[in-house]
């Protein structure tokens, strides 16, 4: 007899482990995802600070905000030298387009007279000591103890 062909019970097999490769792939990504948005999350708050630094020697103080605004949103995408965080006149720009968090969180900035800011965010796993919560200050990044 001459076979041709697979058994019933060997495509099933077969299927089985795709299944569970497909299934750990997807896993993998997950968290590959999660830490590249953090990684974003950092780099962004550093060109973040950096932008601020540099405003900051031109104009002896940071943009004031007494209470908090979300960084990229609508009404602060720009940090220009005329008029600080802004929608509008982003001629001589510090950083033309203020990043916005990569996930559903939100970069919240405050300062209350200029002389210092902070910048809240929430990170999604730990990256290098730093856990969930984190503030931005001309000091550096910090970690929030609850």
């Amino acid at each position: 007899m001459n076979k041709k062909g697979f058994t019933l019970i060997e495509l099933l097999v077969v299927i089985a482990i795709i299944g569970l490769l497909s299934t750990l792939a997807v896993v993998a990504l997950g968290s590959a995802r999660v830490k590249a948005r953090d990684s974003k999350r950092l780099s962004d708050l550093k060109q973040i600070q950096t932008a601020l630094e540099l405003y900051y020697t031109d104009k002896d103080l940071y943009p004031v905000a007494a209470v908090a605004v979300t960084l990229g949103d609508a009404n602060h995408i720009c940090l220009n030298l005329a008029s600080g965080l802004t929608t509008t006149g982003c001629t001589s720009a510090y950083m033309g387009l203020v990043p916005k968090d990569p996930g559903s969180n939100s970069y919240a900035y405050t300062s209350a007279n200029g002389s210092t800011y902070t910048i809240v965010a929430t990170l999604e796993d730990t990256v290098n000591g730093l856990t969930k919560k984190i503030n931005v200050t001309p000091s550096g990044i910090v970690d929030v103890t609850d």
